[in-house]
């Protein structure tokens, strides 16, 4: 076990495990942490705590002390300069006739980089851009190129269920999504109801996708034969947090639907699920 204190940077970043050893810090308390890239600015969303070896990455970084007014108001004018730097580098990109977007830009808590990521759909040579940029501003300067997925989590946005995007509100982390995930759950496969507004599959389709492969598992296929305490029928519907089926059975020369919970229903070969994983998304 080791003693770790978490820590996130800017934004929604993914939160960081350092090694404990100075002060007691407690929990939204601003700090200066050795990173490799450097000196940064970061907070803390967990204090003092005890973790398993596996989980950390050794060897950790240190928490070198507890962040000053000073500190607190570098970071305020680095902030303060970013609209003025991403108006320049548009500006540039345009002189240089460049196929990319930008995104965002950060400047180092030391101010001795600033990083500007963008989208594009190809690889990009930037060296002009660079060393235009870098007459500018006189100091490093470093281009990130990111995917759609980064771009919506670096500029959030409102989802289709109505709320802030999950990459952005909620998840440091992104999630592996494929198309399984959401025939397991019986949606509709038009990419225009499980697509995100970054354009790929939806992080929220894994969410709940534990259950739904275990339960599609248990379920009779639609449209195949079953039997039922009435009868033998066809299954015409189901639904997978009830765990009931919809049989359409005919007795009598008449037709009547009923539901059943699963348990109730016998049929051959309850595996309902496709093996294969298509349409992986990272």
């Amino acid at each position: 076990m080791a003693k770790v204190v978490v820590i996130k940077f800017r934004g929604n970043s993914k939160p960081y495990y350092f090694a404990c050893g100075g002060p007691e810090l407690k929990r939204g308390q601003n700090v200066i942490v050795e990173t490799s890239r450097g000196v940064e600015f970061g907070t803390v969303v967990q204090p003092e705590h005890e973790v398993s070896d596996d989980k950390i990455v050794a060897p950790l970084k240190q928490v070198l002390r507890i962040a000053t007014p000073q500190d607190e108001e570098i970071v305020r004018r680095n902030e303060a300069r970013r609209p003025e730097a991403m108006k320049i580098c548009k500006e540039k990109i345009a002189a240089h006739g460049l196929p990319m977007k930008l995104i965002d830009c950060e400047f180092t808590f030391d101010g001795s980089k600033v990083i500007f990521m963008f989208t594009a759909e190809n690889r990009v040579d930037f060296r002009e851009l660079v060393k235009d940029l870098a007459s500018v501003f006189r100091i490093r300067i470093e281009l990130k190129q990111v995917g759609s997925r980064d771009e919506a989590k670096i500029l959030g946005g409102i989802a289709p269920c109505g709320r802030v995007c999950c990459c952005a509100g909620a998840m440091p982390d992104f999630n592996k999504v494929s198309i399984k995930m959401a025939k397991n759950q019986g949606l509709s496969l038009n990419p225009t109801k499980i697509s995100g507004l970054c354009g790929r599959l939806m992080c929220c389709l894994a969410y709940e996708n534990e259950y739904y492969a275990g339960a599609c598992k248990k379920m009779p296929k639609l449209g195949s034969t079953v039997g039922s305490p009435e009868g033998r029928g066809a299954v015409i519907a189901t639904d997978m947090l009830k765990m009931t089926a919809r049989i359409k059975i005919e007795k009598d020369g008449a037709i009547f639907y009923r539901d059943y919970p699963v348990s109730e229903l016998t049929f051959k070969g309850s595996e309902n699920a496709d093996d294969e994983d298509d349409g992986a998304a990272e």
